[in-house]
Parts: C-alpha cells; sequence; structure tokens
C-alpha cells in the first residue's frame, strides 16, 4: 500500500529536477545552476567539513525551537479549547502574535537579550508558538464531549482518559501543527542566523549572498531541505499512520 505513494513522490522530484536541468540548459547562465553542478558543489562543502558543521548547527536551533513551540503551544492551545473565559482573554494576545512579523519578533530578541542562543531560540519559538496554538484549539474545541462522559460514565483513571480518549482525537491537529511548524522553523532559522548568528545555514548562505555564489546558495539549501524531507518520511509520515490508525 505504502510502495506506490512511494514510487509516485519520487517520480514527482525526479520531474521537479528534470524541469530544473531543462530551464538551466534553456537559460544558459550562471544565475542557473543546472542540477549537477549544485550537487558538485555540495560534494565539495560536504567534503570540506563545512556543510555538516553548519547543517548540525542550524538543525539544532530547529530542534530545540521546535520542541518549545510544540510543547507550549499545545498547551495553551489545549486550555484555550477546553475553557471559554481563558479563550476569550486570550484571543487577543493571539491574534496580535500570529500578525507580528517575524523579522520584528527576531530584531527585538536580539535588542533585549543580546546576540546570543537564547536569543534565537525565542525568536524562533515565538514565531511558531501563536500558529500551533491555533491548530491545537481547533482540535480541543472538536473533541467529542459524549466520549468524555462515556469514559467518566466508567470512571476511567484521568491517565487513561486522556491517552485513550482525549489525545487520540487531537492527533490529526498535533501531527498538523508539528508539520506546518516544521516547514516554518527552519524557514524563521534561516533568517535568525543571517541576521544574528556566526553559524549554520543562514549565515552560509549570506556569505555566499555577498559573493554572488549562486551554486553554493542551492547547495546548502537543497542539502536542509534534503534532511527535511528525510525527516519527514522516516518519521513524521510513519508517526502520523500510527497514531491516526484507530481511525481505519
Amino acid at each position: 500500500m505504502t510502495v506506490v505513494p512511494s514510487l509516485v513522490r519520487s517520480l514527482s522530484m525526479l520531474g521537479l529536477i528534470g524541469l530544473w536541468a531543462l530551464a538551466a540548459w534553456l537559460v544558459d547562465s550562471t544565475r542557473l545552476p543546472p542540477p549537477q553542478w549544485v550537487l558538485a558543489s555540495a560534494w565539495q562543502h560536504s567534503l570540506s567539513g563545512e556543510l555538516p558543521y553548519h547543517l548540525s548547527i542550524t538543525l539544532g536551533r530547529v530542534l530545540v525551537s521546535f520542541l518549545l513551540a510544540m510543547t507550549l503551544g499545545t498547551a495553551i492551545g489545549i486550555a484555550m479549547g477546553r475553557y471559554r473565559r481563558l479563550d476569550v482573554a486570550l484571543d487577543g494576545a493571539l491574534v496580535l502574535g500570529l500578525n507580528i512579523p517575524a523579522l520584528v519578533t527576531i530584531i527585538l530578541c536580539y535588542i533585549w537579550f543580546g546576540l546570543t542562543e537564547v536569543a534565537a531560540i525565542t525568536a524562533v519559538a515565538l514565531n511558531k508558538i501563536p500558529t500551533v496554538v491555533v491548530t491545537v484549539r481547533e482540535g480541543a474545541r472538536a473533541v467529542d464531549p459524549k466520549l468524555l462522559a462515556v469514559a467518566h460514565a466508567y470512571r476511567l483513571p484521568s491517565l487513561t482518559t486522556l491517552s485513550a480518549v482525549y489525545l487520540p482525537q487531537l492527533y490529526p491537529y498535533l501531527m498538523a501543527a508539528a508539520r506546518g511548524g516544521l516547514a516554518l522553523i527552519w524557514k524563521i532559522v534561516l533568517v535568525v542566523e543571517l541576521l544574528g548568528r556566526s553559524n549554520g545555514i543562514g549565515f552560509q548562505l549570506h556569505s555566499y549572498y555577498q559573493f554572488f555564489d549562486i551554486t553554493s546558495i542551492l547547495a546548502y539549501t537543497l542539502a536542509f531541505a534534503g534532511v527535511i524531507l528525510v525527516i519527514e518520511a522516516l518519521i513524521m509520515r510513519p508517526l502520523e499512520r500510527r497514531l491516526t490508525r484507530w481511525r481505519g
């Protein structure tokens, strides 16, 4: 059952690479290097050790920011979905958080906390938490109260009710928040690194931009995007199938 979707995804990626190669051939310019040039550049940067080093730094920031945003966003989202008064009280702050530009948050965090890792992680998490809250809040509102009433009638322990009745109904929303969060967070991390860090993919992209090195820019970008695709294929999709298998 999973072979056909995997094959379709692989063919789709090959199609995109083919279109890229065709466009590069038609343009015939250093402004759009062909895939083989980018692959060769990525290999050279990997052999030098620069690409693995900066990639690991960025991945670390993404992981910490992701866990922080998902933890706080999930807790706040569940609370707002469950308690109407709290939802009304925090709704204004939530709307404000959703609409403050990421760049503003990043600059303010660097001014307040200095050019530190704490400032970088805080800026990324603050930009993502509101979107997690919105998604999880809708999931908490959609939880079937009749199922909770049944659990209460059978006097199920609180932990059992949480793990067997409440959370399974939230899993689709949590996975949506996680997937969207991963896609958004690594983009914000690059901006954070570009503005105030001395390492990471974002810092390297800024350096290559100054030299108009498009090939290296694409090499670093696609290397990180490749890691995200691997995470999606090996972690996110299998986890989603396992958590939502009860839906049939």
